[in-house]
Order: C-alpha cells, then sequence, then structure tokens
C-alpha cells in the first residue's frame, strides 16, 4: 500500500516554498501510522514547469532533515502552485531512493507521477515503453505510468500536430491501465495545473476558502471527445457546467484544494470534502475543479456532492499516551458507547439501526447470511456467528476475503453477504464485494470510514463510529465491529416473541459495557508486569478458549503476533486432545479464558489437562471466580457480564498485554513492521 497526500494552491493564496514544504511533510507524518518505508516529495521549482524533486528513505523525519539539507529559496512566494508528497510500502522493488515516489517520466520531469494502489499489467507496459527506447530508473509499476504519459503525449503530438489537454491525457493512460490506483500527475507542460484519477484506491479532495461555496456539490462534466484536444487556438481551460469556486461574475475565488488518501492527512485545513467515485478524473486549474468520467455511466450521480468532516484533529493527536495503540485501548469505554448512541433504547428494550430500515424484511426471508472480512474484522465476524445463528435461526457463512474469489463460493440471489471492513478499503474485501453484486445478492457493509468504498458500493450499512484508529493494530474498531453486528443481530430478531428474554439480556449487558471496559483497563499494571516478567522471555504464547472465547483467542494471538513478533496462537480449548496437546510442557507460555458461561466445566476440564502435564496458564476469569483451581497459577480477573459480551471485555486485557509485550522488546506498536494499516492493494 502506498499513501498520496497533496495540497494545491492554485489561485490566489500567496504561499511561501516553505509553507508549502511544511504542509506537504505534516500531511505525510499525519499518513505514518498507515505503515511505509520511504517517502518523497514534489514542489514546482523556480522557473515555469521546472520540478524538484527530494526522496529519502526512512521516516518522514529523513525526507525533512534531507530537504533542510538541500540549497532550495524557501522564501520564494507563489500565487499559484501545485506539489505532491508520498509515503511507500515497498511492493515493487526494495525500499530505496530510487524506489521512491514521485516518479518522473524523463530526467526534465516532463511528467510526475505518485500513486497508490498497484498497476497489475506494468510489465507489459513497461516491455512495451523499453522497446520504443524509455530507460527506467526503478524498479516500480508506478514509473510506467509516467513513462506512458509521455509517451501517448509526444505520440499524439506528432501524428496530429495538436496537443491532449492534460485531462484528455490522463484519461487516455488511466484506459490503458489494469488494476487498482489512485494517481495525482504533475506536468512541466501544463504549468498550474494537476490531475487525479481514481480506481479501486481512496481518493477525497478537500476544499479550503474563506468565502462561502455558492453550491455543496461539483458537478460530472458531460463528455465532449473534442475537448480531449488541445487545437492550436483553444485556451488550456474550457469551462463547462462546475461554478462551485466562483465568486461574483467569472472570478474563481482563493482557494486551495488538498488531495489525499486519507481524511487525517487534510482535517487541519478543512473540513468540506468531496470523495472521488471509481473511473472520477479531476482537474484543478486557475482555481477551478471539474470532474470527467472514464467512460459513461448512467447509473452513476452527475455530482459529487461536498461533506462535512467529523473528525477533530485532537483526535489523531497522542495526547498523554506514549503510543495511539495505548490511546485506542484506552478510548475504547468511550468509543462502545458511540456505535451504540442513538440506536439502542436501553429502557424500551429496541434497536434501531437506520441504515438497515428498508432492507430489513429482505435480510429475514433470506436463504443464508455470508460474512467476509479479512484479520481482525473476521474475527469479529468470528465472534458473533453463534449469535446470529441463535437469534436469526439462518445458516450462517464465515469467508476470508482474501480466499474467497480463489474458492469460487457459490453466491445466490437470495443471499445476504456482509462485509466488514475498519477502512471500507480492503482489496480483497472489495473484490468479493463486486463479486457477491454481479451475482445478484443483497450486499451490506459495515466499516468505521463514512464515505469509503465499502460504504458507497453495497446496498445498506451500519458505520461503527469509532473514530479515527491510527496504530496499525486495530483495538477499538474491534470491539465496536463486534457491537455493530451485535445490534444488527438484535434487530433481525426483534419480531420473534421466543428470543425477547434472550434479547433483553444481551441490551443490559450492553448498558453495563463501558463500565466494564473500564474495569478491565485497570488490570494494565497486573498485565504490564505479566508482560515484563512471565513472559519476558516467551518465544511462544498458546492462547485457549471456547464458545465465544475462541474468537478472543484468534484476536489475541493476532494482536501479539503483529506488535510484539512473538510467535502465537488461537486454539480452541476442546481441541487439545485432538493434537495441540503434544506442545503442552512446563516450558510452554499460555493463557486460558475461563469466564463463568455454560462452557465453565469444559475449561475446567482442559485446564487440568493442561496442569497434569506441567503446563501453567494465565487465567483469564472472573472477578470472583475463587475457585480453587487457581491456587498456584496466574490470574487476570475481569468484570463477569452476559455470555455473548464477555469475549468483549476479555480482549482488553490482551490488547494491553500485547502492547506491553512490544514496549519491553524495544518494538513500536503503532507500526509493526512489514505491515500497513489499510490494505488496498492485491
Amino acid at each position: 500500500m502506498v499513501d498520496g497526500f497533496l495540497p494545491d494552491y492554485p489561485c490566489k493564496v500567496e504561499r511561501d516554498r516553505a509553507y508549502i514544504i511544511n504542509a506537504l511533510l505534516v500531511g505525510l507524518s499525519r499518513l505514518e501510522y498507515r505503515g511505509y518505508d520511504s517517502a518523497g516529495l514534489a514542489v514546482d521549482g523556480d522557473k515555469t514547469g521546472e520540478t524538484f524533486l527530494f526522496k529519502q528513505v526512512g521516516k518522514v523525519a529523513a525526507l525533512r532533515e534531507k530537504i533542510g539539507q538541500e540549497k532550495v529559496d524557501n522564501e520564494r512566494v507563489f500565487v499559484s502552485h501545485g506539489g505532491m508528497a508520498h509515503t511507500r510500502w515497498a511492493t515493487h522493488g526494495v525500499p530505496s531512493v530510487r524506489n521512491c515516489h514521485p516518479h518522473r517520466s524523463d530526467p526534465n520531469s516532463e511528467f510526475t507521477v505518485v500513486h497508490n494502489g498497484i498497476i497489475t499489467n506494468y510489465k507489459e507496459l513497461r516491455t512495451i515503453l523499453e522497446k520504443f527506447g524509455y530507460e527506467f530508473e526503478s524498479d516500480t509499476d508506478t514509473e510506467a505510468v509516467a513513462k506512458l504519459a509521455k509517451y501517448i503525449f509526444d505520440t499524439q503530438k506528432k501524428q496530429s500536430g495538436n496537443s491532449l489537454s492534460f485531462t484528455g491525457l490522463v484519461k487516455a493512460v488511466a484506459k490503458e491501465l489494469d488494476g487498482a490506483f489512485a494517481l495525482i500527475f504533475k506536468s512541466s507542460h501544463f504549468p498550474g495545473e494537476m490531475v487525479v484519477a481514481r480506481r479501486g484506491s481512496p481518493l477525497l479532495i478537500g476544499v479550503k476558502t474563506e468565502k462561502k461555496l455558492k453550491v455543496d456539490f461539483v458537478d460530472v462534466a458531460e463528455e465532449q471527445a473534442q475537448e480531449d484536444l488541445l487545437l492550436p487556438d483553444q485556451p488550456k481551460i474550457r469551462r463547462t457546467q462546475s461554478r462551485s469556486f466562483f465568486g461574483d461574475g467569472d472570478a474563481p475565488l482563493p482557494i486551495e484544494y488538498i488531495i489525499a488518501s486519507d481524511a487525517s492527512a487534510i482535517i487541519e485545513h478543512t473540513k468540506k470534502v468531496l470523495y472521488l467515485e471509481d473511473d472520477d478524473v479531476a482537474h484543478i486549474a486557475d482555481g477551478d475543479l471539474h470532474i470527467h468520467r472514464l467512460r459513461r455511466d448512467d447509473h452513476m450521480s452527475s455530482v459529487r456532492p461536498i461533506q462535512t468532516l467529523e473528525q477533530e484533529l485532537a483526535q489523531i493527536q497522542k495526547g498523554q499516551f506514549s503510543h495511539f495503540m495505548l490511546k485506542e485501548i484506552f478510548e475504547q469505554p468511550e468509543s462502545v458507547v458511540n456505535t451504540m448512541r442513538g440506536r439502542i433504547n436501553f429502557d424500551d428494550y429496541t434497536v434501531t439501526l437506520g441504515g438497515l430500515r428498508s432492507h430489513i424484511a429482505n435480510i429475514r426471508r433470506s436463504r443464508r447470511i455470508i460474512f467476509v472480512a479479512c484479520g481482525t474484522s473476521y474475527h469479529s465476524c468470528v465472534a458473533t456467528r453463534a449469535l446470529f445463528a441463535e437469534l436469526t435461526e439462518l445458516p450462517i457463512a464465515l469467508e476470508l476475503a482474501s480466499a474467497f474469489l480463489d474458492e469460487r463460493v457459490p453466491v445466490f440471489r437470495d443471499d445476504v453477504c456482509v462485509f466488514v471492513s475498519q477502512s471500507g478499503e480492503t482489496k480483497d474485501t472489495l473484490l468479493a464485494l463486486q463479486y457477491c453484486k454481479d451475482r445478484g445478492a443483497l450486499c451490506l457493509g459495515v466499516t468505521n470510514t463514512v464515505g469509503s468504498t465499502i460504504s458507497r458500493e453495497t446496498h445498506c450499512g451500519v458505520h461503527i463510529n469509532a473514530g479515527p484508529e491510527i496504530s496499525v493494530a486495530s483495538t477499538k474498531a474491534y470491539t465496536s465491529q463486534y457491537i455493530a453486528l451485535t445490534m444488527i443481530a438484535l434487530t433481525l430478531s426483534d419480531d420473534n416473541l421466543q428470543k425477547v428474554a434472550r434479547r433483553r439480556e444481551i441490551i443490559d449487558g450492553l448498558f453495563d459495557l463501558s463500565a466494564n471496559i473500564r474495569k478491565a483497563l485497570a488490570t494494565e499494571p497486573h498485565v504490564k508486569k505479566l508482560a515484563t516478567e512471565k513472559l519476558g522471555k516467551a518465544q511462544n504464547l498458546i492462547l485457549l478458549g471456547r464458545g465465544y472465547q475462541a474468537a478472543t483467542c484468534l484476536e489475541g494471538a493476532l494482536k501479539i503476533k503483529e506488535v510484539s513478533y512473538i510467535h502465537a496462537e488461537g486454539i480452541q480449548a476442546g481441541e487439545l486432545k485432538h493434537g495441540p496437546l503434544a506442545l503442552i510442557d512446563e516450558k510452554m507460555p499460555m493463557m486460558l479464558f475461563m469466564p463463568k458461561d455454560r462452557h465453565y466445566s469444559d475449561s475446567e476440564n482442559a485446564l487440568k489437562q493442561v496442569t497434569a502435564r506441567l503446563g501453567a496458564p494465565i487465567v483469564v476469569c472472573a472477578e470472583d471466580d475463587d475457585t480453587s483451581l487457581f491456587k498456584n497459577l496466574e490470574t487476570i480477573r475481569v468484570p463477569q457480564t452476559v455470555d455473548v459480551l464477555q469475549a468483549i471485555v476479555n480482549i482488553v486485557p490482551v490488547q494491553i498485554l500485547s502492547y506491553h509485550l512490544s514496549v519491553s522488546r524495544g518494538f513500536d506498536p503503532d507500526s509493526p513492521r512489514n505491515l500497513a494499516k489499510s490494505v488496498t492493494t492485491a
């Protein structure tokens, strides 16, 4: 995955180069949580059409230091300026300066490109371009895009004598690309202009102006083929419909555009944003923004609404915490309330999900419910599968999105497919979504990101409202996904009188959940001690549980693997005697989840099997459990709640454990090696 960030100041907003470079670098720093190995930046030079490129391996701070050592005039003032910056996570070529973005078409930087996504046919493009004499400077797929732009531009001008417009050129390039991309183009042939295009990767445009906009939307221009060519007497910019950014008369407003792959990069500049759709091409020049389409789509809206972000800058800052991961773990008492806010009436035991209202009857009549997700999101589905089966009495299937297309899972028109993704942009999940839509299934999305691709492409859905999650390892999004799925199950069963008592029991548990999570967070000092002393040198860890705790084992093992690099495995306690018991001895670190539920006696049996082999597990149990079984064992005691929600309470100390295991070993829990936050590439 790679992340692009671009501030563009095209009209009547004076900025010096120092401000521009700092804005780009700060924007990149807001995206550091997504994982990357190198960073690069491009700004306008001192001459018209000139571009300065800066690249560095490592953190954004290293790029800032390198730029500070360059001899450039930082006091130079621009009235119109376009710059772009980028963090790269290696997919093609090792982390190195030569593989950093932005990439250029030639040594003169006639075309400069940054790219989020992956071009699947880049090898074929590269082979063709090399035959035409183009020499490649990097191992990336993105460089082929920059060189393809120059090839098409030069070929068109040579054959017809007329140049393509910048928009026409980008459309021609995009039509030759396979795969997923969010692309930003800058060119010496079109100074003061920028063009962006997206397909399958997120891209949004922030609009910053002191004056009120005329309308809260931008028109999608009707396509006219002749506009793609610049005839000799034709001006470079030809306005058609968009008048959103004009003041009185025909004069453009003083305005700044900030283009990014993530809203966190732009919220300190503006909260007014519009989200581009797949196959949109946006052209910025002379203070105006035009949106075009790569291909005609009669079902696509003819406008892109300008929305207001609810996110605050303080939400993406650490505050008093050392790391975002710890901050987000301790935000869970509030985040779970935000997930339920306005949706559960605890007085009359009703659940209202506005995003599902018009589809509830169809979901109830469906043949089965299929959950599709990856990683932590998949574990939230595992955690609630039994509840859906119990309350809806429908067949429930779980599918890993990464294997969904490989297995070509049969999907029918009377199926309901639920797609769960924190970012709403997970590539594997999006591919599975398109597969299910093509087969006529009703598609439901559960995501944390308003305006994300999954939230737009599904027929209905629920936003989990957990707030921004910066750390790569998901914590509060997991618990909020769990609750959102639980509320969906409660909604689907509210017409079943036989389930009234069970639903009330769960809703009462949801009412107490925030307080119970606070009590679980109070175990941090004890958990930290276990992490540094008992598990300080552990290289392996087994997590055991039954029933709803099976998902806790899987999610807990994933967290420990992600941030502390310990090999951890979640195992169904009932499976011990079918093989895993061979691993148990006095040296094997273990955790056993043993709440007071209907599986307690079975968990007790598992504990006896382990201790008989000299195992000494850390037991996560109820705070009032005084059984003598735990006499010589370490325990983590948490509040007891309804069985369905106990897994939410129990995961909290494991999240804390994984954090302290990581920190005690000198690792950065916010940015685990080899991982990225939003996996938007295949």
